[in-house]
């Protein structure tokens, strides 16, 4: 029995070891089929797929499980089904579920089993695509950052020290996942890996490539079905043809058909015009081609999980906490006329269901929450790793979020004296404060000087931010923290105590405390928490938060991580609160970590609708 088996090598590094190459190429085949047996296949001769003995063309979209709630699963499934579509594709990010080594989490939103189940009873074939590396503008691209207390490891190598833990994964997803595919009666037509897991089925094992010679003659391997990629900015005939030269006989297939895109920090927000999508949708399944609409929806990086683009050596981009992608179905899950116009081309190739697109889901305005400065018991409950030098975020094992590096001043500093990162190793920013007071930030590639002042032995505190790991090329080994030696003068920084802060468990665990009534809250005095209440008002629905005023930081809702919020750097202005995070009849917690300059109004706002293409002053 056969189940495909997509190498996505389009990115992949060149491995030291042939056989990492030599083990791609095992095509076992169990024998005929049965006539009743399920297959899916290539048929070569008829230059197509082949499900049950029959031709078949998917048309399929990308949904993200681990950016959607899973109370919205379904909803979202439903809706792409209504739409047309036959498949899905589906990443599976490693650093999701083995945030410790070791230690696999399946449960609650991390429930793949569940939502392959959902699909499955949607009537939704599966394109899955395991990693170990995804990309997909997450966290570090999938790996996960433990991997990185190896200090001298190549990922997605033949490295051992990346292999054994790779295949340690795979090992047990695959095993996992294997009465989920097809021919099981699971709904799993095709798997994507990068490595040579190809052992674990019977597999026909193809790559994919992104629009280019250089890509497609990298990326493709003999033996192997080369399939592409690409968007409505390329000519579908010359991407086919490429296509052609790498695999004579067999289907066309645009794996990723780009709906939209994502945003970075001070971009515009990104928009793909929906008559180029439906015109060159439309084009393609003429053609015979299969086609993975990514995204077709593209969800929330919530909490840390957000990734990094490098642009160049000395330019990182994060990008936002919105994965809306401009995609068919918006962030909070909402049709749009882009998917009415992509419906309105699928009905030429195939009967849709018959019946109502499911609505949007409810929204509400639920208003204005003033906040109050607060404290807190303890955010580092297990107290200072102490080290006469910087050790990383990887050293320590606090892989996201934030830490607090300590020392003192080894002099007086009457005059402004800079406080300097010779070589860059502010990863990504740091807030420095001098006994208590703000005196600014650092940032990576574009801030690596400034100036402090004060005492000898008065208490420096530099606290350094993780703005997410980068997810594509060669700069994937993207360790955080104090990565060299901060330097004052002329003096070498020494002795720190270094804390990592395990903010979401402080704030999940309601270790707060209200500040003294009457003490002053001073705008520009650096990073300060706090908290309100959004009361309660028989709703549970979807609502978006803005912070008008506030200038960046992160923002829980009864203690969920909803992400980071930068409008001074736009576009995003708005951050998505998915109704099944709030509580219809108890008071809803809102805790907010503001680290610059927090507005004297302390308001947030809670809105009916998303407000995401606002570029704000780059700062």
């Amino acid at each position: 029995m056969l189940v495909l088996l997509l190498v996505y090598a389009g990115s992949l590094l060149v491995y030291a070891d042939t056989c990492w190459f030599m083990l791609f190429l095992l095509l076992v085949y169990a024998g005929p089929l049965p006539a009743d047996s399920r297959s899916f296949s290539i048929d070569y001769k008829n230059n197509c797929f082949q499900k049950d003995g029959k031709p078949f063309q998917y048309i399929s979209g990308s949904i993200h499980y681990s950016r959607i709630p899973r109370e919205y699963w379904k909803d979202r499934l439903l809706k792409m089904y209504m739409t047309g579509l036959n498949a899905i594709q589906v990443y599976v990010p490693w650093n999701f579920h083995e945030t410790v080594q070791g230690v696999f989490n399946f449960a609650g939103d991390r429930d793949l089993e569940y939502f392959l189940n959902l699909a499955n009873q949607t009537g939704l074939l599966v394109i899955l695509r395991p990693g170990p590396y995804i990309c997909a503008e997450w966290e570090m691209g999938g790996l996960p950052a433990w991997l990185l207390q190896k200090p001298n490891i190549i990922l997605r190598s033949a490295d051992t020290e990346y292999l054994k833990p790779a295949s340690d994964w795979l090992a047990m997803l695959l095993t996992k996942m294997k009465p989920w595919l097809y021919q099981n009666g699971g709904n799993i037509i095709s798997v994507q890996v990068e490595n040579e897991y190809g052992s674990y089925f019977d597999v026909i094992l193809f790559t994919t490539d992104g629009n280019t010679d250089k890509e497609m003659i990298c990326g493709t391997l003999e033996g192997l079905y080369a399939t592409i990629d690409f968007g409505t900015d390329t000519n579908i005939t010359a991407a086919f043809i490429r296509q052609r030269r790498f695999e004579p006989k067999g289907p066309l297939v645009n794996s990723e058909f780009y709906t939209g895109w994502l945003d970075h920090w001070g971009d515009k927000h990104a928009s793909v015009d929906t008559v180029k999508v439906s015109k060159m949708l439309g084009e393609m399944l003429s053609m015979g081609a299969s086609v993975n609409m990514y995204m077709f929806e593209g969800g929330t990086n919530f909490g840390y999980w957000n990734g990094k683009s490098a642009i160049s050596v000395y330019l990182f981009r994060s990008v936002v906490t919105s994965y809306d992608y401009n995609a068919p179905l918006s962030e909070a899950g909402d049709p749009t006329d882009k998917l009415l116009a992509i419906r309105d081309v699928i009905k030429n190739f195939r009967d849709i269901p018959v019946g109502p697109m499911p609505p949007a889901t409810p929204k509400f305005a639920y208003g204005f929450v003033t906040l109050q400065k607060v404290l807190l018991d303890t955010l580092s409950p297990q107290g200072p790793v102490r080290s006469q030098y910087p050790l990383t975020f990887e050293e320590i094992k606090q892989y996201y979020g934030f830490m607090l590096y300590r020392t003192t001043l080894p002099r007086n500093v009457p005059e402004p004296t800079p406080l300097i990162s010779p070589l860059n190793g502010i990863h990504d920013r740091a807030y420095v404060s001098v006994n208590g007071v703000f005196q600014g930030l650092m940032e990576r590639d574009t801030a690596l000087v400034m100036n402090v002042t004060g005492q000898q032995g008065d208490q420096l505190d530099i606290l350094v931010e993780n703005m997410g790991r980068v997810n594509f090329g060669s700069y994937i080994n993207d360790n955080k923290g104090l990565l060299g030696n901060l330097i004052l003068g002329n003096d070498v920084l020494t002795d720190w105590s270094i804390y990592p802060l395990d903010i979401d468990t402080a704030v999940a665990n309601g270790w707060l405390q209200a500040a003294d009534s009457g003490s002053a809250m001073e705008a520009g005095d650096g990073p300060m928490i706090y908290s309100g209440t959004l009361k309660s008002t028989g709703l549970a629905w979807d609502t978006f938060v803005k912070l008008n005023g506030w200038t960046k930081g992160q923002v829980w809702v009864n203690g969920v991580n909803l992400g980071r919020y930068w409008p001074q750097r736009g576009p995003q202005q708005t951050l998505y609160v998915p109704g099944p995070f709030l509580s219809a009849t108890q008071p809803n917690n809102i805790t907010v970590l503001e680290l610059e300059r927090a507005p004297s109004h302390r308001r947030i706002l809670f809105m009916d609708r998303p407000q995401l293409n606002s570029t704000g002053q780059k700062t």
